[in-house]
């Protein structure tokens, strides 16, 4: 693979975004959320990652929508996605309501409606209490509004389609969700024993993770010197979007059973925890071995989870090297590490740590981080995570 980013290949929307209906309230069956139906309005979610779950119109051009979560209890994560047209040109106002949780997501609108280039802008907005307020311009021509950039299932194959064509790897089914949707896997191996693993997308909404991992992928695939080396030493295992069904709904957090994946990973109750974990140990019943692990997610500032490195696992300062060079490396960046361990949890990085006693980090990129900034993060977060890993196993 070049080293070029191919963040432009995902990011292409190919929404088809269709006629509204009736008033419908969610249901968790539902692949889609609700349509509203008004004189001059219509609010329209009839597509992938859509959702919005009750619209009233509460005065001339205003209206209140209301954010429902898939089921109780629940991170306080509400997600949204929805088109908007009109019977003529005008200005509406919103009010967002949240049942369950209250606003995270600022407001962006999808500029250039007609291109195939997935562009976003922020929209104004006000809080008054729990509720936000912005005003949208409309017209006959569909306009979507999200939380967060939207990132689709077909997303992702598009850039599964991408990276093949750019250079010699698999993509391979793990297994399926809750929905029979397909669990897949960018495989990049050679002769090398040991392996790099990395998740993405246990909960929906978490996007700027998703925008992290692209690149931090990317990179570690790329044709250059490093990452060459890197390969003959370490195979590689994506896992890119472990919740193709939430991501789908447009849940806030759960996959389609209402839990919370990285909470799972010591029931392995859930389909799509069981697909890793059984493929995991098949590569150890191999001879292999794993020996790191990185878990993409979004929260509201940019941290690193980390494993202590009091912990019993290999190699124990492996991960505070890694980041130290980072923060060297990004002067301009904070690097925050915070350790944590909690054997109960069931979270990604805990067994790991548990299971293979080896280092695994939840990387988390904050909700409203610049994007560009995003990606220079991840550049540079994977040459210094394989450099540090490198060290480590040419170390006499």
């Amino acid at each position: 693979m070049n080293n070029t980013f191919l963040l432009s290949t995902l990011l292409i929307t190919t929404l088809s975004i269709v006629g509204c209906q009736h008033y419908a309230k969610s249901t968790q069956k539902d692949a889609v959320s609700s349509t509203c139906h008004f004189n001059d309005v219509n609010f329209d979610t009839q597509f992938p990652a859509a959702r919005l779950d009750k619209c009233e119109q509460t005065g001339k051009n205003r209206y209140k929508l209301t954010l429902q979560p898939e089921n109780m209890p629940i991170n306080d994560s509400p997600w949204y996605a929805f088109s908007v047209s009109g019977k003529f040109s005008h200005t509406i106002h919103i009010d967002m309501h949240v049942e369950g949780g209250s606003n995270r997501y600022h407001p962006k609108i999808r500029v250039d409606q007609e291109s195939k280039q997935s562009n976003w802008q922020k929209i104004p907005f006000k809080r008054h209490g729990e509720v936000m307020t912005f005003d949208l311009d409309i017209n006959q021509q569909p306009t979507l509004i999200a939380g967060q950039e939207i990132i689709t299932n077909d997303d992702y194959d598009n850039w599964y389609t991408a990276l093949k064509n750019n250079g010699q790897l698999d993509i391979i089914t793990l297994g399926q969700s809750v929905n029979k949707r397909p669990i897949k896997a960018i495989i990049q191996r050679h002769n090398a024993k040991q392996w790099l693993v990395v998740l993405g997308r246990q909960h929906p909404p978490e996007i700027t993770g998703a925008l992290a991992l692209f690149p931090f992928t990317e990179t570690l695939l790329a044709d250059t010197p490093q990452a060459r080396h890197f390969r003959t030493q370490y195979n590689v295992l994506v896992i890119p979007n472990l919740n193709p069904d939430g991501v789908q709904l447009g849940n806030w957090r759960h996959n389609a059973n209402g839990v919370d994946l990285n909470r799972d990973w010591k029931a392995f109750k859930q389909p799509e925890t069981q697909a890793v974990h059984q493929y995991l140990n098949q590569l150890v019943k191999e001879g292999h071995s794993i020996a790191y692990a990185v878990d993409f997610h979004s929260t509201r500032k940019d941290i690193f989870y980390t494993m202590p490195h009091t912990y019993p696992i290999k190699n124990p300062m492996l991960t505070t090297q890694w980041l130290e060079q980072l923060d060297q490396q990004m002067p301009s960046f904070q690097v925050i590490q915070k350790p944590g361990n909690n054997p109960n949890k069931g979270v990604f990085k805990q067994y790991i740590s548990d299971t293979y006693r080896v280092h695994a980090v939840t990387y988390e990129m904050g909700d409203n981080t610049n994007r560009e900034k995003i990606k220079t993060i991840a550049h540079t977060a994977a040459n210094t995570l394989m450099n540090t890993l490198l060290q480590t196993s040419e170390a006499p």
